[in-house]
């Protein structure tokens, strides 16, 4: 017996993929511009290379590596999980592929030269950024922590996912400390980076 009540009438139609790139009508100078309306916490994240033989004892060990970040956040208490947004194909991109151990200062509103030189374009080695910063080499991941800073973190990568042009790094925490530094947290907003009033 053929089906006629009105819901077997509806035309059944295949799923469209949605389309690619920005919204239609959205250019990624308005996005920008929109995003930037939105405060954001400034961390500095770093991370060590392993050394180029890890089976010498006697071979030198990797370069650190800092990187700039204000995509950054907590995603889990129980287990304690953070995320933080790589631009793909970055140097901390990279390293974090390779090297599942990071770490994450959070810095001060007295740090925002910290965040001005690991943030710019064309920069001389990491090596040479570190040089006179004062830092500790964290325990458990052999990452530089900033002194002075708010808040540190040691990470391990547990997920990576691809998200348009950024890789979500997803690290479960392994230390957490709050040195007690004084001072408020440095701010990025419209582009510039501040402090709370």
């Amino acid at each position: 017996m053929l089906n006629t009540s009105p819901a077997a009438a509806v035309p059944i139609t295949p799923a469209v993929p949605a389309p690619s790139g920005h919204a239609e009508g959205v250019t990624a100078d308005e996005f920008r511009a929109a995003m930037s309306r939105l405060a954001a916490g400034v961390v500095l994240v770093t991370a060590q290379e392993p050394p180029l033989d890890p089976d010498d004892p006697d071979a030198p060990e990797g370069e650190d590596v800092g990187m700039t970040a204000t995509a950054f956040m907590s995603v889990s208490l129980d287990p304690p999980l953070v995320l933080v947004s790589l631009r793909e194909g970055s140097r901390m991109d990279d390293l974090l592929a390779e090297q599942p151990l990071w770490a994450v200062s959070v810095l001060t509103e007295s740090q925002r030269h910290i965040a001005g030189r690991f943030a710019m374009k064309g920069r001389i080695s990491d090596r040479l950024l570190f040089a006179d910063i004062p830092y500790v080499r964290g325990k458990a991941s052999g990452a530089p922590l900033v002194g002075g800073a708010l808040a540190t973190l040691e990470c391990r990568t547990e997920q990576r996912v691809t998200a348009g042009d950024h890789t979500l790094v997803i690290g479960r925490v392994l230390t957490a400390e709050v040195p007690g530094s004084g001072g408020g947290p440095l701010l990025y907003f419209r582009g510039r980076y501040g402090h709370l009033s």
